[in-house]
């Protein structure tokens, strides 16, 4: 192809630019995303979720105090970012948080001379939910309550951060469910077997601290202080030798890289590429979800790890501009975190396939996991819509295709563009950009991930030259309103190999097309290695020597999840 002087000067300029996710960019999303953010916004209004209801006692929310109000409060500020719908019942809600306070001004018991780990993970997310509502309204209540909660009940606990028991041999082995208990006191501290649950906490502490920095309120230093010390202690975690929770793991790596945009010290983000490279070798399942706790391959996978995840691989794309990034976010919302929501908009749990389940097959475990996932999918699925695009200098950065309209303010000028296509779900992809009107210089960037072949790009049906560079296709030209750019690629099936080979036989193996993972509805059905997969209706193919039918694991809220005979294989051997 031919690289035009303009492109490899665009193409460098756009190297040499760090990127921020989010900055002078609105992202409206249409399409199936918005499908699930508006069933998941319905969920949250539904009569669990209302005022009435929402505020637990210590024994209904099972001593997880903060942390059923925390979780909703964040998937009804974040839906309704991403939608533009008022939520009915957010304001009522935080209207009648403060009488539930204790004296101290947080939720649950007063624990004198100890620490409850589950009670700081509570307050993770209630600190999480009140900082993004301030982040979207600038509430002087919500900014008083989040410096309250960070004064009387973290603060208070820096002392025994040091004594936070980090031996294997201090924690329960082989214990826990679905919703963690406190199962142990060791020193001054109150133990989780959702092991490692502080470190929830300690993102909603990191946000916290952000929040009340850039509102200049006092007691600066002593907030960084105990920010510093409690990322030191979660690099000083063993997380898999713990056998830590895959969730409570992932989102200390999301504070970890908060705290990196904090300090500006990319020391950090190495750290956490670190501790992200572990959780795919010892956490991540066969269709991208998690195990619930490291090397504890017999349990079920948690929609909030999934959400998790799916953040860190973003973040950890937007620090980086690592390609393979970018790729685990996709693989991520197509399998898992799609997979994972119910017909209800609610979010459940699923098993895990491999050698210790003994099975090959994707069945579910829990419906819906209504008193955490639900809420957390609202954060997962406007994530989702947020990260799509951003917009940096004189470049448009998308990280996936589908259906949505991006307004972003280059440094030239206002650009807005509307993206059509049905990606992933055709062999033969067009992904239409109609621009809407445009500065006078302007760079795309789009993913070329490594399923599109035979990519071609076109500017009202003429050819333009493109470059692709750390897993982006690059063009640049100088577009104008009314101007139609249509991306095209094309799919096939292929075998892939296991995510976790230690949970596997050996010969194990999958099937994707695209971003998708293929299933049997049989789990005694198996394909034959390498055989060549035949196009039928849609998205089903045809096995040519075993016959075998396969379509993708994806679905779009499906009522099959509802019976408890739901099974699909995704596992094959040869």
């Amino acid at each position: 192809m031919r690289h035009s002087f303009l492109t490899v000067f665009l193409l460098f300029a756009l190297l040499s630019l760090p990127t921020r996710i989010g900055a002078q960019c609105h992202v409206s999303v249409g399409g199936e995303l918005r499908q699930r953010i508006l069933h998941n916004f319905d969920r949250l209004e539904q009569e669990k979720y209302r005022p009435q209801h929402v505020f637990l006692t210590e024994e209904q929310s099972g001593y997880w105090p903060g942390d059923t109000e925390g979780r909703t409060i964040l998937g009804l500020v974040l839906d309704a970012r991403s939608t533009g719908r008022q939520p009915l019942y957010l304001e009522e809600i935080l209207r009648l948080l403060p009488s539930y306070l204790n004296a101290k001004g947080y939720l649950g018991t007063i624990h004198r001379g100890q620490a409850d780990e589950q009670q700081l993970s509570g307050h993770g997310w209630l600190l999480r939910g009140l900082s993004e509502y301030y982040l979207w309204k600038h509430d002087a209540k919500a900014l008083q309550l989040i410096k309250t909660i960070t004064d009387s009940l973290f603060l208070p606990i820096e002392p025994y951060l040091k004594s936070y028991p980090l031996d294997p041999d201090q924690r329960a082995k082989n214990v826990g469910g679905a919703s963690g208990n406190i199962v142990a006191a060791v020193g001054c501290w109150r133990l989780s077997t959702d092991i490692g649950c502080i470190f929830i906490g300690m993102d909603g502490f990191l946000q916290a601290t952000q929040i009340l920095d850039e509102a200049q309120i006092g007691g600066k230093a002593e907030r960084h202080k105990m920010a510093k010390e409690w990322i030191e202690l979660f690099l000083q975690c063993p997380l898999v030798k713990i056998e830590a929770q895959t969730h409570a793991s992932l989102t200390g790596m999301r504070g970890l890289l908060r705290y990196a945009e904090m300090t500006g010290e990319d020391t950090y983000v190495k750290l956490a590429e670190q501790r992200w490279q572990a959780y795919k070798r010892y956490g991540m399942t066969e269709d991208y979800a998690n195990y619930n706790w490291f090397c504890r391959y017999n349990t079920w996978t948690e929609p909030c790890a999934v959400v998790d995840s799916y953040m860190v691989a973003s973040q950890l794309w937007q620090a980086t501009h690592k390609a393979q990034y970018l790729t685990d976010a996709e693989l991520i919302y197509w399998n898992a975190l799609c997979h994972g929501q119910r017909d209800n908009g609610g979010f459940g749990t699923d098993n895990c396939p491999g050698k210790a389940s003994g099975t090959d097959c994707i069945g579910v475990a829990a419906y819906e996991a209504h008193w955490c996932c639900t809420m957390r999918g609202g954060e997962g699925l406007s994530r989702a819509a947020q990260y799509a695009a951003s917009a940096d200098a004189d470049t448009l950065f998308l990280t996936t295709f589908r259906d949505m309209t991006v307004k972003a303010q280059l440094a030239s000028g206002a650009l807005t563009i509307t993206v059509n296509t049905l990606y992933p779900f055709q062999e033969k992809v067009s992904v239409d950009f109609f621009v809407k009107e445009a500065p006078r210089k302007t760079i795309l960037a789009v993913p070329a991930f490594a399923w599109m072949t035979k990519l071609k790009v076109q500017v009202n049906g003429k050819p333009l030259s493109w470059k692709e560079d750390r897993g982006m296709v690059v063009f640049g030209n100088r577009f104008r309103g009314g101007d139609h750019i249509r991306l095209t690629f094309v799919m096939h099936p292929k075998d892939v190999g296991v995510v976790n080979p230690a949970n596997n036989t050996p010969g194990s193996f999958r099937v994707g097309f695209g971003p998708l993972l293929l299933a049997t509805d049989s789990c005694q059905d198996n394909l034959l290695y390498g055989e060549r997969l035949i196009p039928l209706k849609g998205l089903t193919f045809r096995g040519e020597k075993s016959g075998t039918i396969v379509s993708p694991l994806y679905h779009l809220m499906s009522t099959r999840l509802t019976g408890k005979d739901y099974a699909r294989r995704i596992l094959f051997h040869r």
